[in-house]
């Protein structure tokens, strides 16, 4: 769906993107994470014919960038470095500006896709005042609103959650993962480990413009050769795997060993009753943290609501 090759970007002396070959395949959703100036949204615009590339190849959707990006932009929808759109003029408005204006799509069938799109991102019941009274969250919901009016092939967002509050995160994570599922891939990049975490199936981790790491989620996040442990009876548990006991807290067991089934039998065999047991897995976290440098501190590790 999105293939580069070497794609690098310099501005004068800063290499805001260097070397990067990124490969999102069709029905990914997928998260390009990285701290603030790691050169994601650098990168999100060189795939959408923004900005030109210094050296280095673009193909979105088979056709070359910018190339053939009169070919590509019908199918893509976006949202880049927050929304945009006239600041006097209602929501409605400015979706009927930019529908018009844009390639494809038909005036009979503008009004009803305009709906649908607002209803899609909890906008539906939106008056007519002008998008200047318009909260933030408002606004980044309006440009969600914006990128799904043709109903995309491929979604490239940035940060698409800015703005709103934890509710209004669950509603657009849900959203994403309905749209994916019925055959839209989803683009996003963000700087929010946890939010990545919760929605995406591959990530690309940018770190001083370079992709330091691109992989599966399922695969980042990898059996520990631990198991974790609830119980009741977690004194009992404990003195029955002496010597294996990696940590305690509560109601819960941290055991070194690699076959939760066996240990379960185990335990329910000498009278333990267990509530919960499964392998610990390492955290995306981990992972992420493992293969950046120093400006790692840069993510937000807030755990998602």
């Amino acid at each position: 769906m999105i293939v580069t090759h070497e794609l690098t970007k310099r501005y004068g002396r800063v290499l805001a993107v260097d070397g990067v070959d990124l490969d999102v395949h069709a029905g990914d959703r997928y998260g390009l994470i990285g701290p603030n100036g790691s050169g994601k949204t650098t990168l999100l615009r060189l795939v959408l014919g923004l900005v030109y590339a210094t050296t280095g190849e673009i193909q979105v959707i088979d056709r070359a960038v910018p190339g053939q990006l009169a070919q590509v932009l019908p199918e893509v929808g976006a949202l880049v470095e927050g929304p945009s759109g006239y600041p006097h003029l209602s929501g409605r408005v400015n979706l009927r500006l930019l529908d018009a204006a844009g390639p494809g799509g038909g005036r009979r069938t503008r009004r009803a896709r305009i709906e649908a799109a607002l209803e899609r991102v909890g906008l539906a019941g939106v008056d007519e005042r002008p998008v200047r009274a318009y909260s933030l969250g408002m606004r980044q919901r309006l440009g969600l609103a914006a990128a799904l009016l043709r109903g995309p092939r491929l979604l490239v967002l940035d940060e698409p959650t800015n703005g709103l509050d934890p509710h209004g995160i669950r509603e657009i994570r849900d959203l994403l993962r309905q749209l994916n599922a019925n055959g839209t891939t989803v683009f996003l990049s963000s700087h929010l480990l946890g939010e990545v975490a919760q929605l995406c199936t591959r990530i690309g981790v940018l770190d001083r413009g370079r992709l330091v790491l691109q992989e599966h989620v399922d695969r980042l996040r990898a059996e520990t050769g631990r198991v974790v442990i609830r119980t009741p009876d977690v004194d009992l548990a404990a003195a029955l795997l002496d010597g294996r006991v990696e940590s305690r807290a509560d109601d819960t067991l941290v055991v070194e060993h690699s076959d939760p089934a066996r240990l379960n039998a185990t335990l329910v065999g000498a009278g333990v009753r267990v509530s919960e047991i499964g392998p610990k897995r390492q955290s995306l976290e981990d992972a992420v943290l493992r293969v950046m440098g120093t400006g790692s501190d840069q993510l937000d590790r807030t755990a998602p609501p």
